[in-house]
């Protein structure tokens, strides 16, 4: 909700109350009703600022496209994770730590060929993966 900042950039309370209900309803899974608002804040700054106007707009767009990944409540309910941070520390844990230690320095295919390596290993699928490989 970056548009936040940009509708009101020297206002906090301002921008709490901007962003707060939208993001209720993203984490409602209402995505319609969060597209229709999205639309509705845009259609009132038109005339006074056109690019956030734009912005919004896109923001708008962006939630329509995607609604089908933003089903939270159902997500949540299968105890999936919503966010980005689960798989931001796994990706630091399984191939940050193993390609970024002191001194390395990988091509892309290399480091692609020790991630694949890595990420069977760790899911118990090593051997699979040395079989499947082995031959070619």
């Amino acid at each position: 909700m970056e548009n936040s900042r940009l509708a009101h950039p020297n206002d906090l309370a301002a921008k709490k109350l901007w962003v707060t209900p939208i993001k209720h309803l993203l984490d409602e899974g209402q995505i319609e009703p969060l597209v229709a608002r999205l639309r509705e804040i845009a259609a009132e700054c038109a005339a006074a600022q056109p690019g956030l106007t734009e912005e919004i707009l896109k923001e708008a767009e962006y939630f329509q496209t995607n609604i089908q990944r933003m089903r939270y409540p159902e997500f949540r309910a299968k105890g999936l994770f919503v966010g980005s941070g689960v798989i931001e520390a796994g990706c630091k844990a399984v191939i940050g730590s193993r390609l970024k230690q002191s001194g390395m320095f990988w091509t892309v295919r290399g480091a692609n060929d020790i991630i694949a390596l890595r990420c069977c290993r760790l899911n118990g699928r090593f051997e699979d993966y040395w079989e499947e490989n082995r031959a070619a």
